[in-house]
């Protein structure tokens, strides 16, 4: 891989973890937080990235793309517990 495009791995796992720890504290410090109101979210996530008939460019992409990757990570290891 290139430098041109090692940005784009970098901003994407930046992302992913920034909202692994935001769900973490989540859920650690909201006691009503469920998985029912992350999969919503998860849901509105998938609707947002089918819906980018304006454009959002690369960087928005990656953000999308690395931030659905999170919220899935989280409750399927949520659900393993």
């Amino acid at each position: 891989m290139g430098d041109s495009t090692a940005w784009k791995d970098i901003k994407y796992q930046e992302t992913f973890e920034a909202e692994l720890r935001g769900l973490e504290r989540r859920k650690a410090l909201d006691p009503s937080c469920t998985i029912e109101d992350l999969e919503g979210t998860l849901r509105h996530l998938y609707n947002l990235d089918g819906d980018d008939w304006l454009g959002r460019g690369e960087v928005q992409d990656i953000i999308m793309a690395a931030t659905i990757a999170a919220y899935e990570h989280f409750i399927t290891e949520w659900g393993k517990q």
